[in-house]
């Protein structure tokens, strides 16, 4: 038996994290204000989200935004997402929040006025960037 789990993110920004999920590759839906769209688990069930990432043909990953906080969750039914796209929640969103992560700070190094001189990724996957700003 399998059922959906929802996932707790730091993401706050739905624009960036569309970005990121376009850059990702990610086919997703989005709902109208006010609606929501459906998320497809195992057997037919369905849970509802703001957001529909298409993850296989079967199988989805909602979206939602909390009203209160801003927070956005993941919701899916992990272990099909798992066995029909090929990757796990905790790969998933491991990926998503280091893209997220890496475009929080690019705009707000660029906000805060300094340049982005050079970025490289090491061997563990980890991004580093230089940046640097014109002196007063």
């Amino acid at each position: 038996m399998s059922h959906f789990t929802t996932v707790q993110t730091k993401i706050t920004s739905l624009i960036r994290l569309e970005k990121v999920l376009t850059e990702l590759k990610f086919n997703f839906s989005k709902a109208e204000v006010g609606q929501k769209l459906h998320v497809k688990g195992y057997l037919g069930q369905k849970t509802e989200a703001q957001l529909v990432i298409h993850a296989s043909r079967t199988y989805d990953i909602g979206v939602n935004v909390d009203a209160t906080t801003g927070a956005v969750t993941f919701v899916a039914d992990w272990e099909f997402v798992e066995t029909t796209a090929g990757y796990n929640q905790e790969e998933f969103t491991r990926k998503v929040m280091q893209r997220y992560a890496y475009h929080t700070v690019k705009e707000e190094v660029t906000k805060r006025g300094y340049t982005l001189e050079d970025e490289t990724v090491d061997a563990a996957g980890h991004i580093h960037v230089k940046v640097s700003s014109w002196g007063e």
